[in-house]
């Protein structure tokens, strides 16, 4: 159980961004239209994401509540694939303009994201692999102060991970567009 402030900040991050594409589902609903090759209109698209949005928040919610075996595995089932994807879109030398992760256009799919996506992916399998038969509460009660340090650090994790795969990769791509760079020499 040594993972499991990874696995809550993944957890965090799947209601999070299960919670933003709900509501704003455009930007991965192209996303997903340029890298699927399947023939379905943008609306159906959209009304896809917002379900599997939801199924994502309420996967990330559950696993936070109940930690077992089968949770963590769907959540780092959910984490291989967000990697794969990614993964597979840069290898092609596709451009993903945006993913969508959070809702928010402009956060184009970077190597960050498979970093991000792959350590969280194997820290949920971790998790799953040591098969947690006790609540979150239970498993908070028996950490130090009740595990309220490990609450705050992994919520730190969780903001400090959205920055990255969001912002970062949004002001990233944004110097790519204007061609500014940094002397490092300076």
């Amino acid at each position: 159980m040594e993972l499991i402030g990874l696995y809550l900040v993944a957890c965090v991050l799947l209601v999070a961004a299960g919670i933003a594409k709900a509501l704003r589902p455009d930007d991965t609903a192209r996303a997903l239209l340029t890298v699927l090759p399947i023939p379905i209109t943008c609306q159906r698209m959209r009304t896809a994401v917002r379900v599997g949005s939801a199924a994502e928040a309420a996967l990330g919610a559950a696993a936070i509540t109940a930690p077992g075996p089968i949770t963590a595995g769907l959540v780092a089932l959910s984490y291989g694939i967000f990697t794969g994807v990614v993964a597979y879109e840069r290898r092609r030398g596709g451009a993903i303009a945006s993913c969508g992760c959070f809702g928010a256009p402009d956060t184009p799919a970077a190597m960050v994201h498979v970093v991000i996506n792959g350590g969280l992916a194997v820290a949920a399998a971790a998790i799953a692999w040591a098969e947690p038969r006790h609540s979150m509460l239970s498993i908070l009660s028996r950490q130090p102060v009740h595990g309220l340090p490990l609450i705050v650090v992994s919520a730190l994790c969780a903001y400090l991970a959205y920055l990255a795969l969001s912002v970062l990769a949004a002001l990233r791509a944004a110097r790519t567009l204007t061609g500014i760079t940094f002397d490092r020499n300076r």
